[in-house]
């Protein structure tokens, strides 16, 4: 028996109907998540597909515009003339119910980030789409590209439903072969993506993708994965990309593919491809605009089409500016095309000072991403004064700092990779000063698990492990390593007589200079030498991924819904790109299959068989806990991360922005503003 856990399945179970209403002659409420006005709740909170709103409200939903979306339409380069607004949406648009009240369109949302791959998810998030979301309790997944899905009983086929009529920002249909083109033509090509990404594998082996028809499309997994689910309702990472639009250059799709490209100046038809998508999934990194400026006369579109809210209509090393996608599937229950706002501006400042300036000057609408809680009580002075709110929300993920394990050096490698010196770095630093001085005693202090919150199965032993203050013992384990201090200036030296000395290279975009600072006196207290210096996030990325630093610092951590779904933090290096990682020549040597790096110790592929099985097994069972507290014991146990405080974060945003709902954690592991439903927003007249 197939697990039908879509709108249909639902609804039958609910004894409705999904006919379309006929006979109808009210115009429909126009609800709100504040006042239903009577009409029962969906199947899923705070939305309705078309026909069962219609059904539930008993009326007949007329469809309106933004009176601006042609000169919208028209900044997007490559875009034909707009048809009608019910030729663009799709037969069956998903139908929004507002926090607070319906909105009004115009303006422009202004945003700002750290640098073109710095800083940038909470804007992503704001236009962000994907085959379904969590909704805002980050409990429930709800429908949002596709209509429905449906597991089938050993969770080893997973199958979406699409829309009938949606299409892509330039007007092409979207269909199933775009799901499947985006699995294997772009993800599986490794002349496009070099390694596939965790999260497009089970257990390290390919799935399959069958197109059944145009709106039905099935992956089929090599063993049960049941949080590949989730991963859709939380990750960055889209599950379709338009075939039309890149098959046309890719060399598997089209067989003119890079003569069609060298006409355009171009090598081949795969530098094509990877210009729009960037040889990565990230949907930041820069564009044709920014890249190939003197060449895109001879490309079809300045970007890619999309489905998300806003498109991309010009970018420069200062900003981006996006409109209102003419094609989006969203409407309210009032029957007007999402989103409300026109524009977004997106402008780039990689200093702390810089952004809480423009915060104060109320010259941005919304920010959470690179705000540490240090800077909440110079916001709260001004937020009456500048009309701005500051909320406090927990994180899921606490700032850690991971010791280089496989460090270039071979003398630090041996030091780094003794988990005695990591016991000890780890009891020098005084966790509860952390709280005090960076936090404002409104955190716990902990040790990394890399599961956020924690589940039953991580003890509390864990969660303190040698996270108590204790210098002396540092001092002991560090004599006790042979890293004591040989010739008598205070600092302690590598066995053999080098100095020794750790420098923290952090970006403040993933952990706060304030904590940084305090456990590089820490370490210096118990005779460590410890610089710390600021530098950006792409530099901090670029010189992490070449395997450059001492220590590697980022907040780090998932709920266990996210890592059913993606093993990343359990795979050499223990994160992607973006993230805090370790273990660089582990990795290699992994992917090298031991061509290269250096062989992990026989932990790491306990790890990795466990994650694996972890992934196939029904959580909540015995066998789930027992393989996920071994995970811990591992992964803790070993202090791969070395974790300090787990404390909220301030959340910033205007008064002038309506139905904002205040989010229930300041975190990127639900992809920050996703589940709250930001194409609602809309901006005040007064």
């Amino acid at each position: 028996m197939m697990k039908r856990n879509s709108l249909y399945g639902a609804l039958a179970v609910a004894g409705l109907s999904l006919a379309v209403v006929t006979g109808v002659q009210a115009a429909c409420p126009a609800i709100t998540v504040a006042d239903s006005m009577g009409v029962a709740a969906g199947v899923f909170p705070q939305q309705y597909e078309l026909s069962e709103f219609e059904a539930a409200a008993n009326c007949k939903l007329e469809f309106s515009e933004n009176p601006s979306i042609g000169d919208l339409n028209a900044k997007i380069a490559g875009n034909p003339a707009l048809p009608a607004l019910n030729d663009r949406l799709p037969e069956e648009p998903l139908i929004v119910a507002p926090y607070d009240m319906i909105g009004t369109y115009g303006g422009t949302l202004d945003m700002i980030s750290n640098a073109l791959e710095a800083g940038t998810s909470d804007l992503l998030s704001v236009r962000h789409v994907n085959l379904v979301r969590f909704a805002d309790d980050l409990v429930t997944i709800v429908p949002n590209i596709a209509k429905g899905w449906e597991w089938n009983d050993d969770f080893t086929q997973l199958t979406f439903f699409l829309r009938k009529g949606h299409k892509w920002s330039n007007g092409d249909p979207f269909t199933g072969a775009d799901v499947e083109f985006w699995y294997e033509n772009l993800n599986m090509d490794t002349n496009v993506i070099a390694k596939p990404k965790d999260y497009v594998l089970v257990g390290g082996e390919p799935m399959t993708v069958d197109v059944l028809d145009d709106q039905t499309v099935r992956f089929n997994l090599p063993a049960p994965k049941p949080g590949l689910l989730a991963h859709f309702a939380s990750h960055y990472g889209q599950g379709f990309q338009s075939k039309k639009f890149l098959g046309q250059f890719h060399p598997a799709i089209n067989p003119e593919a890079d003569k069609l490209a060298q006409a355009a100046g171009f090598e081949n038809g795969y530098e094509v491809v990877n210009l729009y998508y960037g040889q990565s999934d990230w949907t930041d990194t820069p564009t044709p605009l920014l890249r190939v400026p003197d060449k895109l006369d001879n490309l079809p579109a300045h970007v890619m089409p999309s489905l998300e809210s806003y498109v991309t209509i010009a970018e420069s090393t200062e900003g981006r500016h996006y409109v209102a996608n003419p094609y989006f599937h969203m409407v309210d229950t009032a029957g007007n095309q999402l989103p409300y706002i026109d524009d977004q501006d997106e402008t780039m400042a990689n200093d702390d000072e810089v952004r809480i300036l423009k915060m104060i000057n109320g010259e941005i609408h919304y920010k959470l991403q690179s705000l540490a809680l240090t800077m909440a009580p110079v916001l709260l002075d001004n937020a009456d004064e500048g009309k701005f709110a500051v909320e406090l929300r927990p994180e899921i993920a606490l700032p850690t700092f991971g010791i280089n394990v496989t460090h270039a050096d071979p003398d630090k490698r041996v030091v780094f990779g003794d988990l005695r010196f990591r016991q000890a770095m780890s009891v020098a630093i005084n966790r509860d000063e952390i709280n005090e001085v960076a936090f404002f005693d409104l955190g716990e202090t902990k040790q990394f698990v890399p599961f956020s919150p924690s589940p039953d199965f991580v003890s509390e032993e864990m969660e303190q492990y040698y996270a108590q203050f204790d210098p002396d013992l540092a001092k002991k384990l560090l004599d006790e390593v042979g890293v004591v201090d040989q010739n008598g200036d205070g600092a302690r030296d590598l066995p053999n007589g080098k100095k020794l000395v750790i420098n923290l290279q952090f970006a403040t975009q993933g952990i706060s200079s304030v904590v940084v600072e305090l456990v590089a006196q820490h370490w210096t207290n118990v005779g460590i030498e410890t610089t710390a210096k600021e530098v950006t996030p792409d530099e901090f990325r670029s010189a992490q991924s070449a395997n450059q630093l001492d220590v590697m610092m980022w907040r780090k951590g998932q709920p266990l819904a996210l890592i059913l779904g993606n093993a990343e933090q359990f795979l050499p290096p223990f994160e992607n790109y973006f993230g805090v990682r370790n273990g660089m020549l582990w990795a290699e040597y992994i992917d090298s299959e031991g061509a290269s790096g250096i062989k992990p110790p026989d932990w790491v592929y306990q790890v990795i068989d466990d994650i694996n099985a972890f992934q196939s097994t029904p959580a909540g069972t015995p066998e789930s806990a027992a393989l996920g507290a071994r995970l811990v014991e591992n992964i803790t146990g070993n202090l791969l991360f070395i974790g300090t405080v787990l404390a909220p974060a301030p959340i910033y945003y205007r008064n002038v922005l309506q139905n904002f709902h205040v989010f229930k954690t300041a975190s990127y592991e639900y992809y920050r503003t996703y589940p709250y439903r930001p194409q609602q927003w809309f901006l005040a007249k007064n």
